[in-house]
C-alpha cells in the first residue's frame, strides 16, 4: 500500500456570486512517495471530489475544522454515476478515473492513499455556502414543489450545452449521493450547488448529472436543465442514461433509514413524473444497455419502472435500507393521483392503417381523436373499458401534420403527439401476430407466435424483432418476396418475458413502407383446459358443469369467460390469483351451441389469452335402424355406443355422425343398444334383434 497526502499550499478561494459554488483544483504528488505529512488545503472546503488515471484504488479522508479526522472512504463511491459513453460528457475526461462528490461538511485538510498502480491524482475542491435559498418554487399539476435551479442558486453561465432528450421515458432510477446527509434544508441548497460545480466544472459535464434531487425535509430540487417534463438526458447511470430520470436522495442510506419526509416526497415526484411519460410505477420496462461493466453495449435487460442504481451497474447505490424500499414506494406512487393512462402507442404511419393503442388504471369512456394541420378534427374513435383500442384508415391522409390525442376526461392526463409523414406507397397490409401473446414453456399451447403481412407488390422484406421501445434485437426474415400473404414464426426461445415489438420494412421501386405490431412473451400461464370438453347442464347430475385448470408461475390477474364467436356469454371469474396450480367451477346454463372458454392472464409485461372450445348439448342422442341384413345403424352425432348382447356389454366411440355396419366378436340371441355423447347425454335403448 502507498500511502500519500495530499499537499496543497494555502489559497484563497475566489469571489462569488451569491449562493455560488466554487472549486479548485490541485494536482497532488503521486511519484512513489510512501508518506508526507498533511498539510493545509486551499482555505477551507466542504465537499470534495478525486480523479486519477491508473487502474489503481483510491481512499481519502478529511479534518474537519474542529481538529477530528473522519474515517477512511473509497474515493470512487458510486463508479457507474457516469454519462453514457461515447458523449461529449464522457469524452472530457476519457482516461480519468472519477470519485464521487463527497458533502465533508466544513475541512481544511486531506489525506489521501492508493493500493495498485495510480499515475496522476487530482484534488477538486468545492466551497459552497449555506444560504438560505430564495423562496421560489415551481408546481406543475399533480407535482410537489419543486426548488427551481435559479432558487437554489444554479449558476447559468456555466452549464456548456443545450440538452439532448429522449424520445421517451420509462424508467426512473434512483440513486443515493455521497457524503453526509443535509443537516438543515439551506444545507441541502448548498450540496446541490456543490454537486453542479463538480459535475461541470470538475468532470467536464454539461450540467448536474441527476434529473432531480430530494433531501430528508422532504424539499425536491430541480436538477439538470431542459423542462421539468422533458425528457433531458441525464449523467446518472453509465449505459441507461437515454429514457431514464434520475432522482437522487441526498446523504447515504446503507445503515440510515429514509425519513419519512424523504420518501413521501420521493413518492409523489415519481407519481407525478411517471404519469407525464405514462408509465405505470409497478410495471417492468426493456432496455437496451449504451455499455458499462456491467451490461455490454446492445444488451437487452428489463427493469422495473423504479429501479435502483445496482440495477444497472455494478454498484451498492442506493444503499440498502433505501433499495429495499422501492417497490413500496412504486406501488404507493401507481397509487396516487389515480386515474392514470399508460403506455399510449401508435403503430403505423400515414397513407396506411394507423392503429390507437393504450391502456388505462380503471374502466373509463376514451376517445381517440385525430386533427389535420389546421387543427380541424378528421377522425374520432371511442370506446369504454382499461383497455383503449382504434385503428384509423389514413390512406387519404397524404400531407404531413396530422396529430393525435388519446383523452379520458377531465381526472386523466391525456396523450398526444404528431404523426409521421406518410410513405409514397403503402405495400404492407394485415400486419398481425398470432397470437399476440404467446406463452414459450412447452405445454403445447400457444407455445410461439407467427407473424403474418400482405405485400401489394413484390418487394424486398426484412422482419426485424426489437424492444417494444424499438431497439432492434434479431431479424427473424430477410429476402425478396413476391405479392400476396407471408408468414414467419418465432418461439420466443433465449428471450425473456416481456413484451416486443415486430417490425415489417419492405423496400420495392426506390420506396420503403414500414409496419409494427406488438407481441408479448410470458412464460406465466401453462396447463390452460377444461374438464369435460362438453356439458349438459339440465340438473341431472351428469356433465351439469365444467372446471377450468391452470398454472400460474407468477401471481396475476385472470379473466375466465365463455364466448360465442366473438362475444362474451358468460363471465366464470374475473380476479388477481397468486402463483400456484387453480381450478376454477362453472355451473353455468348457457344455450346449447358451440362455445369457447378464454383465459386472459395479464401481468407486469402485458396479457396472454388462450381458447379451448366448449360444446353444450342437452340433447340425447339417438340410434335409428337403417339395415338389418347386415345390421347397420346410424347416430346422429358423435358418441360412443354400447351394445347389450345377451347381457354382455362392448362399447365403441364413433367420432361422426353417420351410419355404420354392426360387427360383433360372437353369436348372441338379443341385441339392444344406446349411444352417449360428450356431454354426458344418453339416450334411449333401441331392441336391435
Amino acid at each position: 500500500m502507498k500511502f500519500l497526502a495530499a499537499v496543497v499550499a494555502a489559497l484563497a478561494f475566489p469571489a462569488a456570486a451569491w449562493g455560488e459554488a466554487t472549486l479548485v483544483t490541485r494536482e497532488l504528488p503521486v511519484g512513489g512517495q510512501r508518506t508526507l505529512a498533511s498539510v493545509a488545503a486551499p482555505e477551507r472546503f466542504n465537499m470534495v471530489g478525486l480523479h486519477w488515471r491508473g487502474p489503481g484504488r483510491v481512499q481519502f479522508r478529511v479534518r474537519t475544522t474542529s481538529g477530528r479526522w473522519t474515517r477512511w472512504r473509497d474515493a470512487r463511491g458510486e463508479p457507474d454515476d457516469l454519462p453514457d459513453r461515447g458523449t461529449d460528457e464522457a469524452r472530457r475526461r476519457e482516461g480519468w478515473r472519477i470519485g464521487s462528490p463527497w458533502w465533508t461538511g466544513t475541512a481544511n485538510r486531506l489525506d489521501v492513499r492508493v493500493r495498485g498502480v495510480v499515475r496522476r491524482l487530482r484534488a477538486h475542491y468545492v466551497w459552497s455556502p449555506e444560504e438560505p435559498s430564495l423562496e421560489r418554487s415551481l408546481q406543475m399539476a399533480g407535482s410537489p414543489k419543486i426548488v427551481s435551479r435559479r432558487a437554489w442558486g444554479a449558476n447559468e453561465a456555466i452549464r456548456r450545452k443545450k440538452p439532448d432528450y429522449a424520445p421517451r421515458l420509462t424508467a426512473a432510477i434512483v440513486h443515493h449521493t455521497a457524503g453526509a446527509a443535509p443537516a438543515s434544508p439551506a444545507q441541502s441548497a448548498a450540496i446541490v450547488r456543490g454537486v453542479y460545480a463538480y459535475h461541470v466544472r470538475g468532470n467536464g459535464w454539461d450540467d448536474i448529472g441527476y434529473n432531480f434531487l430530494v433531501d430528508r425535509f422532504g424539499q425536491v430540487f430541480e436538477g439538470r436543465y431542459g423542462g421539468l417534463e422533458r425528457n433531458a438526458i441525464g449523467a446518472h447511470a453509465l449505459g441507461f442514461n437515454k429514457g431514464s430520470v434520475g432522482v437522487a436522495l441526498l446523504g447515504r442510506y446503507d445503515g440510515t433509514q429514509v425519513s419519512p419526509a424523504a420518501r413521501n416526497a420521493l413518492v409523489q415526484l415519481l407519481a407525478w413524473r411517471m404519469d407525464v411519460a405514462h408509465v405505470n410505477p409497478v410495471s417492468n420496462t426493456s432496455f437496451v444497455s449504451a455499455g458499462n461493466p456491467k451490461y455490454r453495449k446492445g444488451a437487452p435487460i428489463w427493469l422495473r419502472a423504479v429501479s435502483g442504481h445496482r440495477d444497472t451497474g455494478y454498484t451498492s447505490c442506493p444503499g440498502s435500507l433505501l433499495y429495499g424500499q422501492l417497490r413500496t414506494v412504486a406501488r404507493s406512487a401507481a397509487a396516487l393521483g389515480l386515474p392514470k393512462l399508460y403506455l399510449p402507442e401508435v403503430e403505423g404511419s400515414l397513407g396506411q392503417f394507423v392503429s390507437f393503442s393504450a391502456e388505462l388504471s380503471a374502466p373509463l369512456p376514451w376517445t381517440v381523436t385525430v386533427t389535420d394541420p389546421s387543427g380541424k378534427a378528421v377522425a374520432t374513435g371511442t370506446g369504454f373499458g382499461t383497455d383503449v383500442q382504434w385503428t384509423w384508415d389514413s390512406r387519404f391522409a397524404t400531407a404531413a401534420g396530422y396529430r393525435w390525442r388519446i383523452s379520458a376526461g377531465p381526472e386523466v392526463r391525456p396523450a398526444a403527439g404528431a404523426l409521421g409523414t406518410s410513405v409514397a406507397a403503402a405495400v404492407i397490409e394485415g400486419l398481425s401476430a398470432e397470437p399476440a401473446g404467446f406463452t414459450p414453456n412447452g405445454d403445447m399451447r400457444t407455445d410461439s407466435t407467427t407473424i403474418s403481412y400482405d405485400l401489394a407488390s413484390a418487394a424486398s422484406v426484412r422482419v426485424d424483432l426489437q424492444t417494444d421501445q424499438g431497439a432492434p434485437l434479431t431479424t427473424l426474415q430477410t429476402g425478396s418476396r413476391p405479392a400476396g400473404r407471408h408468414t414467419v414464426a418465432w418461439n420466443g426461445e433465449g428471450y425473456p418475458d416481456g413484451r416486443y415489438r415486430v417490425a415489417v420494412i419492405a423496400r420495392a421501386g426506390g420506396r420503403e413502407a414500414t409496419a409494427t405490431t406488438n407481441v408479448v412473451l410470458s412464460r406465466t400461464l401453462s396447463g390452460f383446459g377444461i374438464s369435460p370438453a362438453a356439458i349438459s347442464p339440465n340438473g341431472d347430475g351428469r356433465s351439469d358443469g365444467l372446471t377450468a385448470s391452470f398454472n400460474l408461475a407468477l401471481p396475476a390477474l385472470a379473466r375466465l369467460t365463455v364466448r360465442r364467436g366473438a362475444t362474451d356469454a358468460a363471465a366464470i371469474f374475473e380476479g388477481f390469483l397468486p402463483a400456484g396450480p387453480h381450478a376454477i367451477p362453472w355451473s353455468g346454463r348457457p344455450r346449447d351451441g358451440l362455445y369457447t372458454v378464454a383465459l386472459t392472464i395479464t401481468e407486469s409485461v402485458g396479457a396472454v389469452t388462450q381458447t379451448t372450445p366448449l360444446r353444450v348439448d342437452r340433447v340425447a342422442p339417438r340410434i335409428s335402424i337403417v339395415t338389418r341384413r347386415p345390421l347397420r345403424i346410424s347416430i346422429a352425432e358423435p358418441a360412443r355406443v354400447t351394445f347389450v348382447a345377451d347381457g354382455a356389454m362392448t362399447t365403441l366411440a364413433r367420432g361422426k355422425a353417420g351410419a355404420f355396419r354392426v360387427v360383433l366378436d360372437r353369436p348372441f340371441a338379443s341385441l339392444e343398444a344406446y349411444a352417449e355423447d360428450l356431454a354426458g347425454n344418453v339416450g334411449p335403448r333401441l331392441r336391435l334383434r
